[in-house]
């Protein structure tokens, strides 16, 4: 009698956007731009509302 192995590996790799992006790309800058006026557009939201 033989038996039938089947020797199968299977791999998983987990990444990040973070890992793949390199911190100088310009794809993290525009971002980082969008967060600080977002950040501002919030701020001036609600000095016009205590105003």
């Amino acid at each position: 009698m033989t038996k039938n192995q089947i020797n199968e590996r299977e791999q998983l790799e987990m990444l990040t956007i973070d890992q793949l992006i390199p911190e100088d790309y310009l794809v993290r800058k525009l971002e980082s731009l969008q967060a600080m006026l977002t950040f501002a557009a919030m701020n001036l939201k609600k000095l016009a509302i205590w105003t």
